[in-house]
């Protein structure tokens, strides 16, 4: 029986490596090009590719692959094409729900961040400008008795739900934005009762802060145009913790700049790692490097997962965490 052979696009921690040495042999190659990687993935030298959600598996790269699977680190999968690696008889998996409470939390860090100018105020203190407590000083917004709208209410726009009603917020969500359907109290479970579902148009009027929770697809695709940021309102704080490319930049930084909403929390862009420069020198631009699932116990479980799939991939059996076409 032939050696098991993973390719691992990023260095990630244990117990991923441990698994995998365990099954096979482990060739890490940590900030790979799309050239190396496609060299990497037809040279047929790997059985399973464990892979980032930074590395595109087009259609085309997917056709010349000579690999069994893709295990991603990660939930989202927007960088395969899954449809092309079902066609292709390349098995697909990530890790789900492991990173749920760790996004949700950073995305109520964003929330409460951007709405009480922490960043303004932490470049404040440290340029030596406090000289003591002053009424008017970095006031920024309110949060308790506020009208939080979540665009997507999956696991990760629940576990926002379930902690902004935990600081007196209002709930109100749309689920698949912009073209919504109605979620029952079932699928709600101890939320039914708690949050309201309306309309897409009314979410983005009516909330005070909106929080992204949706998968980036062509519907989804600056899903936060111009002409939303146009309709919220200006006392508003948008948060985005789904992806980059829901939100239009280049429209955000004008929003922030002119003043139609109040502050943003970001922890993806739209062209990672690259950040559109005008939000850079925005003091109501609150922004984290892609860090939503950066708790240690969070990555450890990631690592499991993404391993326990890459293994099963290459042993010709199904994932345990697979993505379905």
């Amino acid at each position: 029986m032939s050696t098991l052979r993973f390719l691992v696009t990023q260095q990630i921690p244990e117990p991923g490596p441990s698994i995998l040495r365990d099954a096979g042999d482990v060739e890490i190659r940590s900030g790979m090009s799309a050239e190396e990687l496609r060299e990497a993935v037809t040279g047929g030298e790997y059985d399973v590719a464990l892979s980032q959600t930074s590395d595109a598996f087009s259609a085309e790269l997917l056709g010349e692959a000579r690999i069994r699977g893709i295990a991603n680190y990660g939930v989202g999968y927007n960088n395969i094409d899954v449809a092309a690696a079902a066609q292709h008889g390349i098995a697909v998996g990530n890790t789900p729900d492991v990173l749920d409470d760790a996004t949700a939390n950073l995305a109520v860090l964003l929330l409460l961040g951007a709405a009480r100018r922490a960043h303004e105020a932490s470049e404040f203190l440290r340029a030596a400008r406090f000289e003591g407590l002053r009424p008017g000083l970095l006031v920024g917004q309110d949060v308790t008795g506020a009208t939080l709208g979540i665009a997507g209410m999956g696991r990760i726009g629940k576990a926002v739900a379930r902690r902004a009603l935990g600081f007196g917020m209002t709930v109100q969500f749309t689920q698949r934005p912009p073209h919504d359907r109605v979620v029952s109290d079932e699928e709600l479970g101890e939320l039914a009762g708690h949050v309201t579902q309306v309309p897409w148009d009314e979410l983005v009027a009516t909330s005070d802060y909106l929080s992204l929770h949706v998968p980036l697809t062509e519907q989804t695709t600056h899903l936060v145009d111009a002409d939303v940021l146009r309709r919220m309102k200006s006392t508003a704080v948008l948060v985005n913790t789904a992806r980059g490319p829901v939100v239009d930049e280049k429209a955000l930084v004008h929003a922030l700049r002119e003043g139609q909403i109040f502050a943003a929390g970001l922890d993806v862009f739209e062209n990672e790692p690259a950040v559109e420069p005008g939000l850079l020198e925005l003091p109501n631009a609150f922004l984290l490097p892609h860090i939503g699932s950066a708790e240690a116990g969070t990555r450890a479980g990631m690592a499991r997962m993404a391993a326990e799939n890459a293994v099963a991939m290459a042993r010709g059996e199904k994932p345990p965490y697979p993505v379905e076409v």
